[in-house]
């Protein structure tokens, strides 16, 4: 008998303290790079910014799920939802992401998706 494998790794991520909360060219670029050192395959990003104060949310929609991002820069907050399938670690997307934002504050909730 086949020992079952849940088929995904969901992570909800608070940054707080973080850069680049509204800068959309630097939040595409890093939510294709942590797809990438994942090996994951992006299908299609989609971003919108809320105005000039205000902040963005967006989803990258993958072959193996979807991450998506949304900041708050009033309160110096992002709220990142990593949902990866199959060989794909999420957790290797949050280095990237940390790297990029550069959070004061980090906290990670980890749920296994069809266990």
């Amino acid at each position: 008998m086949t020992e079952y494998v849940a088929p995904g790794l969901h992570l909800l991520v608070d940054f707080w303290e973080c850069r680049h909360l509204q800068d959309m060219a630097v939040i595409e670029k890093a939510m294709r790079d942590a797809a990438a050192v994942c090996g994951a395959t992006v299908l299609e990003i989609k971003l919108h910014s809320f105005g000039e104060s205000a902040g963005i949310t967006g989803v990258a929609i993958l072959a193996e799920s979807h991450m998506s991002i949304h900041t708050w820069p009033e309160i110096n907050y992002i709220a990142i939802d990593i949902f990866m399938c199959g060989r794909c670690d999420p957790h290797r997307a949050v280095d990237v992401l940390k790297t990029v934002f550069k959070p004061g504050r980090v906290k990670i909730g980890e749920h296994r998706r069809g266990a």
